[in-house]
């Protein structure tokens, strides 16, 4: 067993690597390695993240020296009963042998085997009382996890919740301050929680099904679902009769909604400013998606005129989940349209050079989980 005051030391050189402003993937991968100077058999370690809202759980990184066996994976937790047992129970799960001691493997067992795994130790994260998510250890060898090891584990567990939770805790205070913002001045516009809640899971669904082709990894997907609902944080500056007008709008008036994408995005560099957010190496994705989700790949849209690769994929992706949910929805100046007629029009924009092709398929082509996102973040019925 590793003595105490040599664990402590190497922890303290580890936690100055880690304060450094790298990405979480990075970090991840530098915990790992500190691992395997102690144990050269724990090949990979995954981390998942629970919403409590949905009772989703979503993988969101991991290190290994191959592909994970779970990518862009995402599952109820009420669907894993061997989860909910450790998350009700708050103790680490220790499975020495998969093959035996997973009476009934469910899908993320038979993949750890399939993957040459035959050992998992599950330890649920807590954060202000309430479930934060799960980090996963796993070695290719059977009967690893003994009591020195663990005591270890547990120690490296803490430095990578403590790594995650402060990440994705400062995302959160990032997007609830535009957020705010854009409660005060919900009434102006006809963006309620529920568009944005859809908008953002709409965001979701298409990076994760464009994950392989575009390499995008975990991490990436969960920051798009993030930042999705910060698109039109530039309308807080529109004046209300311009963004309830029934009609058309007049030449005049549409300049002036389109200056919101520059507005959003003056907003976002001064909350950079104010509240010392420069150091978030994902920003720059919030600024693309505030500025460019009105480009147009022909090069038609505001407020540059972007073609093509010009244009942030994250700016792509964000534009069809923001257009079919409007299509879908009833506004000021329209009823709400079926998902049929909506995805026709999507198609028909994708064929003009208007909306990116691989986007669209990738909304269209996953209507039944679109139909199961509908049916969450339904709107409420208004008041007679």
């Amino acid at each position: 067993m590793i003595h105490p005051h040599i664990a402590a030391h190497k922890h303290s050189s580890l936690q100055r690597k880690l304060d450094r402003n790298i990405p979480l993937e990075q970090k991840l991968a530098l915990i790992h390695e500190a691992i395997k100077r102690h144990s050269p058999h724990i090949h990979r370690i995954a981390v998942a993240l629970y919403s409590k809202k949905t009772d989703q759980l979503s993988t969101f990184l991991y290190s290994s020296s191959e592909k994970s066996p779970l990518l862009n994976y995402s599952i109820k937790l009420e669907e894993v009963p061997s989860l909910q047992v450790v998350a009700r129970q708050g103790e680490p799960r220790v499975l020495n042998d998969l093959a035996i001691q997973s009476a009934k493997p469910g899908l993320h067992s038979r993949r750890l085997l399939a993957h040459g795994y035959h050992a998992s130790l599950t330890y649920p994260v807590y954060h202000d009382d309430t479930l934060f998510g799960f980090i996963f250890f796993n070695s290719r060898q059977k009967n690893v996890f003994t009591p020195a090891l663990l005591d270890l584990l547990n120690l490296f567990s803490q430095v990578v919740a403590s790594q995650i939770i402060r990440e994705t805790t400062f995302v959160h205070t990032m997007t609830a301050a535009i957020r705010t913002a854009q409660n005060i001045t919900r009434h102006k516009d006809e963006e309620t929680g529920c568009h944005l809640q859809r908008m953002a899971h709409y965001s979701r669904l298409i990076a994760a099904a464009l994950a392989e082709q575009n390499k995008f990894n975990d991490e990436f997907i969960e920051y798009i679902h993030l930042f999705a609902p910060m698109h039109d944080i530039g309308k807080i500056a529109i004046p209300d009769h311009i963004l309830s007008k029934p009609g058309k709008l007049d030449p005049d008036e549409f300049d002036m909604i389109k200056g919101h994408s520059g507005i959003g995005r003056e907003i976002i560099d001064n909350m950079v400013k104010e509240f010392a957010f420069s150091g978030f190496l994902h920003i720059e994705m919030l600024r693309n998606i505030v500025e460019f989700h009105h480009e147009a790949l022909d090069g038609s849209g505001y407020p540059h005129g972007l073609k093509g690769a010009e244009i942030p994929i994250e700016a792509r992706i964000c534009a069809v989940a923001d257009i079919f949910d409007a299509l879908t929805n009833q506004r000021p100046y329209k009823p709400a349209w079926s998902n049929e007629k909506a995805c026709a029009v999507l198609l028909e924009m994708a064929e003009a050079g208007k909306l990116d092709r691989d986007c669209v398929q990738a909304l269209v082509g996953n209507m039944e989980k679109v139909r199961e996102i509908q049916a969450h973040f339904a709107e409420e019925p208004e008041n007679s």
